[in-house]
């Protein structure tokens, strides 16, 4: 066979290899995106569903029967006798977004206030 044969037939063969790795690269990047957030999804579910039932647990330190869920950005607020608590639950080692890190900063620095309006 003639050289040039068979260096085109050996890029041909080496560029079809490269071309299905490629592909097969491509798609298992694509289905370990989906694998991923698919979990993450599932997570999510398990926090929000994990909210709804922590304030009935043993665990919980403040009066069920005064807890306010509100949802966002914080889960709840639990009114005592004594002091106002605002409540976050977080599932594992999820950290509080921006906004849950700001509303815990205000609250630290006791910049709350009461607003009162009424319908006339």
């Amino acid at each position: 066979m003639d050289f040039f044969f068979l260096v085109f037939l050996a890029a041909l063969v080496f560029g079809i290899g490269f071309f299905l790795a490629l592909a097969y690269a491509f798609h298992v990047r694509n289905a370990l995106s989906e694998v991923s957030f698919a979990k993450d999804s599932q997570s999510v579910k398990y926090g929000k569903l994990s909210e709804q039932w922590i304030p009935f647990s043993e665990r919980f330190p403040y009066s069920r029967e005064n807890f306010r869920f509100i949802g966002s950005p914080i889960d709840g607020i639990a009114f005592e006798d004594e002091k106002i608590v605002f409540v976050e639950f977080k599932s594992n080692s999820s950290p509080l977004s921006r906004r849950q890190e700001n509303v815990k900063r205000l609250v630290n620095e006791k910049r709350v206030e009461w607003f009162e309006l009424r319908a006339k």
